[in-house]
């Protein structure tokens, strides 16, 4: 079963790990913070090692996105990536598990104070 883990944030300034940003996390004993990256480190690891992460990667600054919406039979481009939103999306992980259990398990190491992650299955039409 494949799913796609999406990191939404919403740092000023913008910068990875977006953990770093947030003033949730800031306000977390430094050896708190240490050790949730130790957590979310071994997690990566562990999934590379049973094929279970099939790629992600983090996403530039969404001031640098742009938009493309249809109107009049072409497309029109703006800046993005949604201009009236707060948080946008950080990065993604793409993982393959053998169940929802699994996702739901590795997606719990994913989020910390502040942080928005979303679990999304796969389409396999």
């Amino acid at each position: 079963m494949k799913y796609v883990i999406l990191i939404h944030s919403n740092p000023q300034p913008w910068g990875h790990p977006t953990g770093d940003y947030i003033a949730e996390q800031q306000a977390l004993p430094q050896a708190e913070r240490e050790k949730g990256m130790a957590e979310f480190d071994q997690i990566l690891e562990e999934m590379s090692k049973s094929g279970e992460l099939q790629g992600g990667t983090a996403l530039g600054d969404p001031a640098s996105a742009r938009l493309y919406r249809w109107e009049g039979g072409k497309p029109i481009a703006t800046d993005g990536p949604y201009a009236e939103a707060k948080e946008h999306l950080a990065g993604f992980f793409l993982i393959d598990v053998a169940s929802p259990e699994r996702a739901e398990e590795i997606v719990a190491t994913f989020s910390g104070p502040g942080e928005t992650v979303e679990l999304r299955p796969v389409w396999e039409g």
